[in-house]
């Protein structure tokens, strides 16, 4: 992993090269992943610029989607994190997360507490898993399982 300090704009830009890659060769994020040897919501969320790879990782990725060593190297770096403004959020299915935190926000934040006390769920210590499921009812349904380490609050 690289650790130097980079420009936030070029990580950014390195984004949106990789995702025209992606979609000029036509390949699936699982593709992507499977290259890397990491999960896909791993792998896509780095690709997109909210984690470093590990350096394999990152040249297989940047191979596969016919990316430089400066693209590789720059896939390395820990880069800011965070995609999205303070504004609420305007594309449909972000807006969708954004709405389902401002209803359930709260009551996933009372029933951590009551079940694990005072901390926090880390999302550094996490897992994502996003899975297509049939509806009993007709159509299909999004399973996402958002599993992180519970880091309980210290006192000191």
């Amino acid at each position: 992993m690289v650790h130097a300090q980079f420009d936030p704009t070029a990580r950014r830009q390195l984004a949106i090269a990789a995702v025209e890659a992606k979609t000029r060769k036509d390949l699936t994020w699982q593709q992507i992943a499977d290259a890397a040897g990491l999960s896909v919501a791993f792998v896509t969320a780095a690709v997109l610029g909210q984690h470093a790879l590990p350096q394999a990782s990152a040249e297989a990725v940047a191979e596969l989607l016919g990316l430089d060593d400066d693209a590789a190297m720059l896939l390395q770096t820990i880069p800011t994190r965070g995609s999205l403004s303070g504004a609420v959020p305007t594309d449909p299915t972000i807006y969708r997360f954004h709405e389902m935190l401002q209803v359930y926000g709260t009551t996933l934040k009372a029933l951590v507490h009551e079940q694990f006390g005072d901390g926090i769920i880390s999302a550094i210590n996490f897992k994502l898993d996003v899975q297509k499921v049939a509806d009993p009812e007709g159509g299909e349904r999004a399973v996402i399982t958002l599993d992180g380490k519970y880091l309980p609050t210290k006192p000191f």
